[in-house]
C-alpha cells in the first residue's frame, strides 16, 4: 500500500493537554482494518511522529520519509491500508495525549520504551537497538564524558538523551530544545558546544555535514517501540506480528540497510 503523501500537523490545545492528565474516553470511532483491527478513520493507519529526526522520520521531496516510515508502510499493508502521517509535539505522544483524543492509531518516532511512558501508552514489541552519543563541531571533539567539563551541551526535551545528560554530565551545563533541529542549529552556531541524542540520526548528522563528528557513544541500552493507545490490543498484536514477520522474511534488513547502509549486527 502507498503512504499518503500529504502530512497533517497538530496543535497542542487545551483538551489534548488535559488530556495527558486525565486519560481519555474510548474511541468513537467504528472504523476497522483487515482483521476488525480498529483504526480511527476508514482505509487509514494514522501515525504520530515529530519531525524531524533524520534517518528515522524527516522531509524530502514534500513526502516524509524515513526508517519509522518504512516500518509503519509494512504495518498498514498487513492491514490493508494506507498509512497517514501527523506531525505533534514529542511529549504528546509520550503522554498519551494524541492518542486520548484520536489523533493518531500508532506513533512512530525512534521512541524508546521506558516504564514511565509504557504508563501512559502501550508499546510493540522492539524494533531497533539504540544507544545515545555526544556530536561536537569537528574542531572541539570530547572523546568521553570527562572531557564535557564546562561543555555546554543541547539536548532535546522529553527525551531519554537529556535524561541521562542530567544525571550523569554534573560538570557540564545541559540545556534543553524542544527537538533535534534546534539543538543541531544551537551547536552550529556556538550556542552549545555538543549535542546529545540517539547514535542513530547524530551518526547520519555527521555523515551528511561537514565539520561535526560524533565524540562517543554511550551504552544505555535502549530499544524503540511503535506506540499505541493503552489497550488496543487488536493492534498491537497486529503490529508485534508485522515486525517478526519482515524481520523472519528479510524485508527488515533491507530497510535497515536502505537507511543505515549496512545489515543489522
Amino acid at each position: 500500500m502507498k503512504r499518503r503523501s500529504t502530512m497533517a500537523t497538530v496543535a497542542i490545545g487545551a483538551m489534548l493537554a488535559l488530556s495527558a492528565c486525565g486519560g481519555g474516553g474510548e474511541s468513537e470511532s467504528a472504523a476497522t482494518a483487515e482483521g476488525g483491527v480498529p483504526v480511527i478513520e476508514d482505509g487509514t493507519l494514522t501515525t504520530c511522529t515529530h519531525l524531524s529526526y533524520q534517518p528515522f522520520q524527516f522531509e524530502k521531496d514534500d513526502e516524509v520519509v524515513g526508517f519509522d516510515v518504512d516500518i509503519v508502510d509494512a504495518v498498514a499493508k498487513k492491514l490493508g491500508v494506507e498509512q497517514k502521517i501527523v506531525n505533534t509535539p514529542f511529549e504528546t505522544i509520550t503522554t498519551g495525549a494524541a492518542f486520548n483524543q484520536d489523533q493518531c492509531d500508532v506513533a512512530a518516532a525512534a521512541m524508546t520504551i521506558t516504564p514511565e511512558r509504557q504508563e501512559a501508552i502501550d508499546f510493540s514489541e522492539p524494533y531497533f537497538a539504540a544507544n545515545q552519543a555526544i556530536l561536537t563541531k569537528g574542531d572541539k571533539t570530547a572523546k568521553d564524558a570527562d572531557a564535557l567539563k564546562d561543555f555546554k551541551v543541547a539536548a532535546q526535551a522529553g527525551t531519554t538523551g537529556l535524561d541521562y545528560a542530567t544525571e550523569n554530565f554534573k560538570d557540564a551545563e545541559v540545556i534543553t530544545y524542544e527537538d533535534l533541529p534546534l539543538s543541531l542549529q544551537a551547536l552550529k552556531n556556538g550556542q552549545a558546544d555538543a549535542v546529545i541524542n540517539d547514535n542513530g540520526v547524530l551518526y547520519d548528522y555527521a555523515a551528511t555535514n561537514d565539520g561535526f563528528a560524533v565524540g562517543f557513544d554511550i551504552d544505555t541500552g535502549e530499544h524503540y517501540g511503535i506506540g499505541m493507545k493503552k489497550g488496543n490490543a487488536e493492534l498491537k498484536k497486529a503490529v508485534d506480528d508485522t515486525i517478526k514477520e519482515i524481520k523472519d522474511n528479510g524485508e527488515y534488513d533491507k530497510i535497515y540497510e536502505k537507511w543505515f547502509g549496512d545489515a543489522p549486527k
